[in-house]
């Protein structure tokens, strides 16, 4: 018994030498540790994970429109890097709407950063949270952010000027990689890329710690840093574009001189109270239903009416304050505008028809489906040829042959710069804006229609896949009839993809360039030049890189807000599921 307790005291000893003289085992992190360390590492692999794609969107989507927003300010023929000229490209596109557009689009980045700040704030006193702790971190990310978008500005016109040094160099060029590194490592660049990177790295370091503090204290504890970070770069982005718009209006009224500096400021003061009384007569037309009393009602939308003329009157100012600007572009929105009116609305209700007809259980469906998806898979440029010829001005083209076969005149097509609308009352002297799409511009509609209404048709009959049968059947037996079905079931149950539909073609529509630019011709004179073909005209053939970026920038502020108001109009008529 006694040599068995030896034994133990001496194995315990022999395990505690050998405790103390083994390396030390260091204790996870912290920060890492738990379930919020959990959703960290979740968090971490999943943005690993992602991290090709931002770089991808970062490369091919935001740096391209970051480089148009830069090239746009610039001027000169030929020239990459031109002449710093702030928004003379602007001002030459759409005139003096240039500064209502700058002044309203800051105040709306800035108006919408603040209600930001405002809804998050209600949201977390009504759950408890806290929300002004996270202002610290999301502001250093915010500033961070702010300035990458600064150093990339800083760096442009470094790399712009590679090309120029690479060609005057004879004797003793430098290679490339020399001027490069030159470039990246300039002291400004260097420095503000030094403190965006410092910026971030703090931002998220504090966002995580204080993350890590709240979670002791509330089971699902929310992080506003994000929040803070993108009212940060809005309210940032809002500021600099209002502190630019201010400082160009200044020179250019000190170059109009004191009368020319009053009516700019009098044409700006008036289209903005217009859109201003715009706005709040939306605001009491929305708010005129659901009231308790009829009087109230009726007073609101008395009052959205008033509004409303008053809002128009002002806005009636607007011919004039755009009048300096670029017929060509206007005429090139008015060609894509209608191009969109005209192709949009009646594809969309073509193809319901056809999706509606191939559902049903016919022989031949699946040939019919084939038939009509082939227009869209078919190249482009090789089926606007053909309609090329179809509608050829000559007497013997296929169009004007069955035209002369029943007895009707034949028509000039690709080549009638003449609205429709005058051509059709020709004995009625319309005004200018009143004669609606030239002839040419409907030939390349009825093109339009004809290639898209395929795919909208197959992507209809997806939709009519996912309907129940047995809500068509639920409704049969309280005795609705095949109308009823398809108004109270198939309509409000395929919102989602008239939705989906009505916003891509939308965008599609204003982005269209390979068949028009196919379909056009010098005698129609312009008029089926849509916004896309002036811009490549603009870039390929007459060579203004920054005029041609700024007219980009124009039509992607264009497309934004049209993606807007759809989304506004479908919010509250869409129903899923």
């Amino acid at each position: 018994m006694k040599n068995e307790m030896v034994n133990r005291s001496a194995s315990a000893d022999a395990k505690d030498v050998f405790d103390r003289s083994a390396p030390t085992r260091r204790a996870p992190l912290v920060i890492l540790a738990g379930r919020q360390g959990r959703r960290i590492r979740e968090s971490l692999l999943a943005y690993l994970f992602l991290a090709p794609a931002f770089i991808i969107v970062g490369l091919f989507g935001i740096f391209p429109i970051v480089f148009a927003a830069y090239q746009s300010t610039l001027i000169g023929i030929n020239r990459i890097l031109g002449t710093y000229d702030g928004f003379g490209n602007y001002l030459r596109a759409v005139g003096n709407l240039t500064y209502i557009l700058g002044f309203g689009g800051s105040l709306l980045l800035i108006g919408f950063a603040v209600y930001m700040i405002w809804r998050s704030f209600q949201e977390a006193r009504a759950f408890k949270q806290p929300f002004w702790r996270w202002s610290l971190s999301g502001m250093l990310i915010g500033a961070g952010g702010l300035m990458l978008f600064g150093w990339l500005f800083r760096l442009l016109p470094l790399l712009l000027a590679i090309p120029e040094q690479l060609r005057t160099r004879q004797r003793t060029p430098e290679p490339f990689t020399v001027l490069l590194n030159r470039a990246l490592t300039d002291s400004s660049v260097l420095w503000i890329f030094t403190a965006a990177f410092a910026l971030l790295v703090i931002g998220i370091i504090l966002s995580v710690l204080f993350q890590q503090q709240e979670a002791k204290r509330t089971f699902v504890p929310r992080n506003f840093t994000g929040l803070f970070a993108g009212v940060t770069f809005l309210l940032g982005t809002g500021g600099f574009i209002l502190l630019l718009t201010w400082v160009e209006l200044q020179v250019r009224t000190a170059q109009a001189g004191s009368t020319g500096g009053l009516d700019i400021w009098s044409q700006i003061l008036v289209v903005s109270a217009g859109f201003v009384l715009l706005g709040l007569s939306w605001w009491l037309w929305q708010s005129a239903s659901g009231r308790p009393s009829n009087v109230e009602t009726g007073l609101r939308l008395a009052g959205g009416a008033m509004l409303l003329v008053a809002a128009w009157l002002l806005i009636g100012e607007l011919p004039r304050v755009i009048g300096s600007g670029d017929r060509v572009w206007w005429n090139s929105l008015s060609a894509t505008f209608y191009y969109a009116l005209g192709t949009v609305p009646t594809q969309l209700v073509i193809s319901l028809m056809l999706a509606v007809l191939l559902f049903q259980e016919i022989k031949g469906r699946s040939f019919f489906r084939i038939v009509y998806f082939l227009p869209y898979i078919a190249p482009f440029v090789g089926t606007a040829a053909v309609f090329k010829l179809l509608f050829s001005s000559r007497p013997a083209a296929p169009i004007n042959a069955m035209l002369g076969g029943i007895g009707l005149p034949s028509l000039r097509w690709l080549n009638e710069p003449g609205g429709v609308l005058s051509l059709s009352l020709s004995a009625v002297d319309l005004p200018a804006w009143a004669v609606g799409p030239s002839l040419a511009l409907v030939v390349i509609m009825i093109y339009g229609v004809w290639t898209f209404f395929g795919f909208n048709t197959v992507v209809f009959l997806a939709g009519l896949g996912n309907i129940p049968r047995e809500m068509y059947e639920a409704a049969s037996i309280d005795g609705a009839n095949k109308w009823a079905h398809f108004r109270h079931i198939t309509l409000p149950l395929l919102s989602p993809t008239i939705y989906f539909l009505t916003l891509y073609s939308v965008i599609g529509t204003f982005k269209a360039f390979n068949h028009i630019f196919v379909l056009r011709t010098g005698a129609a004179l312009g008029t089926t030049d849509t916004a896309s073909v002036v811009i490549f005209q603009m870039f390929n053939r007459d060579t203004r890189y920054g005029y041609a970026s700024a007219l980009a920038i124009l039509l992607l502020l264009i497309i934004i807000l049209l993606t807007v108001i759809n989304n506004r109009i479908a919010s509250r008529r869409v129903h899923y599921g």
